[in-house]
């Protein structure tokens, strides 16, 4: 079977397109679809399902990417780190979520990045939790850092650790709101508190009121900033309340510039994954980054 038409298969089967396939390969989108079509009648089965919008794999199509994407995956590690150039470095793209990739995962990874024969580059994308899973099975990243645990067999995910979820707001809040208790008192206690948020759709201050107050919220964002170190910020100006990582908010809490509005007895958590292609830990550097990462993380818990 022809490597060529192997490799443009699971180019599509990641990218969900032919058209993003054709982008990431260098190919015109009908030279594309012509090695698809080539292959299939080489196995004399379909392997994709045509959509409106991309392309689905048949059962076929699933089990050939799951069989062939590690294999190809290792032979093009073998070409591009090259048979005699030991000393160059790899380089590791990594994405993730900006708040916890910079303040969590980035200060344990530039450990690695030095040339002590075992370091590699290190080149960083940020995104949405969809958009660092679509990148890496497209081929973009090497490894992400995610809040949802991918589904298939492409990707593999292990659990990196549980994020704890605080309540917080500028000390003035907290004297005016009072004690916050569990149920509706608590909510009508911040009902008057403006909230500080990452989306129009509250979803911190969303979950947070349905783990700690079986709710959800009625206030309407009164500042959406879309990274939580700015919401931090805003919350201890005094803009409101907001529901912060504790890891992102602990010196803020220990200076006081902010406090924590309520205690739940069991505080809301958000657990985040440590996702790659499947196949692709055979790669030193991969595998060294992933490994460090989960030793990393037993310490952040």
């Amino acid at each position: 079977m022809d490597l060529a038409l192997l490799r443009t298969f699971v180019t599509v089967h990641r990218a969900g397109s032919f058209t993003r396939a054709a982008a990431l390969l260098g190919l015109s989108q009908p030279a594309v679809t012509s090695q698809i079509r080539t292959l299939e009648r080489q196995l004399g089965r379909p392997l994709f399902l045509r959509q409106a919008r991309g392309v689905t794999p048949t059962s076929i199509g699933d089990e050939l990417a799951h069989k062939a994407a590690p294999h190809l995956d290792a032979l093009v590690e073998i070409t591009e780190s090259g048979l005699d150039d030991e000393s160059s470095l790899r380089t590791l793209h990594l994405a993730g979520p900006p708040e916890f990739t910079a303040e969590r995962a980035l200060p344990a990874l530039t450990e690695l990045t030095g040339e002590d024969g075992q370091g590699f580059a290190l080149r960083v994308s940020f995104g949405t939790a969809e958009e660092v899973l679509d990148g890496l099975s497209a081929g973009y990243h090497d490894l992400a850092i995610g809040t949802a645990r991918p589904r298939g067999g492409l990707l593999t995910a292990s659990p990196l650790c549980d994020e704890e979820h605080v309540l917080v707001a500028a000390p003035r809040w907290a004297e005016e709101a009072g004690p916050v208790q569990a149920g509706t008192k608590g909510m009508a206690a911040l009902k008057n508190v403006p909230v500080v948020e990452v989306h129009e759709s509250l979803p911190f201050v969303s979950r947070y009121w349905a783990s700690a107050f079986d709710s959800r919220p009625t206030a309407a964002g009164a500042v959406i900033v879309p990274d939580l170190r700015a919401v931090l910020s805003c919350a201890v100006a005094g803009a409101g309340l907001a529901v912060l990582p504790r890891y992102l908010c602990a010196a803020a809490l220990a200076r006081g510039d902010v406090v924590a509005l309520h205690e739940p007895v069991v505080p809301p958590l958000r657990t985040y994954f440590l996702v790659v292609r499947t196949g692709t830990l055979a790669m030193p550097h991969i595998a060294r980054a992933h490994e460090w990462l989960l030793r990393a993380a037993s310490r952040w818990c």
